[in-house]
């Protein structure tokens, strides 16, 4: 049995180190979503009836300000990734600041998400892997740096 100030594992950056990985993952796949749709790679790889995924990609959802929102996800992943690993460091572990800002870009995240997530399954009612996958990616994110926050509100 843990105490009530601990995460499940009594590791205090468990919550942070997933958000990095996961951030990283999610980073890597956004970027190489990126080369593919600007040609670098070949062929998208998104599974039986992938056409939904390049569909979505070159639909006026897969820009925002003129921007390729793989490119957006790519760097926007990948900040938050970088934030979440300084937060590992055992000088700042318990920094609050760096949770804030962490569920700061993630909200910013969830609500760009929604927004695509609106944009594929409603407008154009397809179904693309890639862009589930973010999804996901997102708010399991989300919930990790909830509990994150949790944890720094109990050790102060």
């Amino acid at each position: 049995m843990t105490s009530s100030d601990e995460t499940p594992t009594g590791n205090p950056v468990l919550y942070r180190q997933a958000i990095a990985v996961l951030a990283l993952l999610a980073s890597l796949v956004a970027l190489y979503l990126h080369l593919v749709k600007i040609g670098v790679f070949g062929i998208p790889s998104c599974g039986p009836g992938g056409g939904g995924c390049v569909q979505a990609w070159y639909s006026p959802w897969g820009t925002f300000l003129g921007m390729d929102v793989a490119l957006i996800g790519a760097v926007g992943y990948a900040v938050l990734a970088v934030v979440a690993f300084v937060g590992t460091l055992p000088s700042r572990e318990d920094d609050g600041r760096l949770t804030q800002l962490m569920l700061l870009l993630i909200v910013a995240a969830v609500a760009f998400t929604w927004r695509l997530k609106y944009g594929e399954w409603v407008r154009m009612q397809i179904f693309c892997i890639w862009c589930f996958q973010s999804f996901v990616t997102i708010h399991l994110c989300l919930w990790l740096v909830w509990r994150d926050r949790a944890r720094i509100a109990r050790s102060t």
